[in-house]
């Protein structure tokens, strides 16, 4: 299965220019608080013996010993990503580089011309667009609180990792707690795939990929970081909404020619986890649990976001 430039856009991609289309944002009610939940150690599986885009690493199916741990209820939210950034005084890449990437889907009414990602046109470089201005420069009104952050690189997460006393999870730790004590499961609820129909279980793309979002699920761009049913340890939104950063760097073990040359020029690429709003089986069909996507250390779009793990309280005896 041939590897598609569909998910996270790198700022090494080339650009050119083109037109902007729009579409408004949501709202919600602030979230700033964090609430972990502690996730069993035991045998973890790792990937799949069922990989969709095997060019991509998704297998075989692996076995790893994990101690326990903590981890994140939800993605972190615009509101505590605040927090940290009042109390810090932060810059985020995307500030300081000045530009972000944004699904051309969301860009409001009015953007200016901009830049087109070569492989992937629905992506645009938008000059001013970071965590606050979503869609770039006086969006900030269409900021939702309790929706995950977004425009932040794997930079970001890490400076807030440290601030918060967490660490971004490795891929067995994501994949373990993603798939919520069932097993050997493709979804955090099991099997069943999702639709266009009438399963709806998370935040993904119904209708013509990238051109028509029905909004099935309720939403169009993200959702609040806390919806859809928790997996069975109680966790929100491990597959859809937002591209999940770990801590691990994007490896792919093949000496397949066309695998090489599909992963080229992504030495330090940082690996991604869990799907998007953006994901449709139709184009992206990452949404799966042992899906793998990458994206360099300093890459900023719309869709990207993390959450944190936390090393087990030890008892004192």
């Amino acid at each position: 299965m041939a590897v598609k430039p569909c998910c996270i856009p790198s700022r090494q991609a080339g650009t050119d220019t083109v037109q902007k289309v729009g579409n408004p944002g949501f709202q919600g009610k602030p979230v700033a608080v964090r609430e972990v939940l502690g996730i069993p150690g035991g045998t973890a599986f790792l990937g799949s013996d069922r990989p969709y885009f095997p060019a991509d690493g998704e297998g075989p199916l692996r076995r790893r010993k994990l101690a326990p741990y903590r981890m994140d209820v939800a993605t972190v939210t615009n509101a505590r990503f605040e927090t940290f950034v009042a109390q810090t005084g932060y810059i985020t890449d995307a500030e300081r580089l000045g530009d972000s990437l944004v699904f051309q889907g969301l860009l409001p009414k009015g953007t200016p011309p901009s830049r087109a990602v070569a492989d992937a046109p629905w992506w645009r470089m938008i000059p001013g667009a970071d965590w606050r201005n979503i869609h770039g420069p006086g969006s900030a009104d269409k900021l939702a609180a309790d929706h995950p952050v977004v425009h932040v690189s794997w930079n970001d997460a890490t400076a807030f990792a440290s601030w918060a006393g967490g660490r971004l999870p490795n891929e067995t730790e994501w994949e373990h707690a993603a798939r919520g004590g069932l097993g050997d499961v493709s979804f955090p609820w099991g099997d069943e795939e999702p639709d266009d129909e009438g399963f709806q279980p998370c935040n993904i793309w119904q209708g013509r990929f990238p051109h028509q979002d029905l909004g099935l699920d309720g939403y169009i761009g993200t959702a609040p970081a806390r919806s859809f049913a928790p997996n069975g340890y109680g966790l929100y939104n491990m597959v859809g909404n937002v591209w999940e950063l770990t801590s691990e760097v994007f490896k792919v073990r093949s000496l397949k020619k066309e695998v090489v040359a599909a992963h080229a020029g992504k030495k330090g690429f940082r690996l991604s986890k869990g799907g998007s709003f953006l994901c449709h089986r139709s184009y992206c069909y990452r949404y799966r649990i042992a899906a793998r996507n990458s994206t360099s250390a300093d890459t900023s779009t719309s869709h990207l976001g993390f959450r944190l793990v936390y090393d087990a309280i030890k008892r004192v005896t």
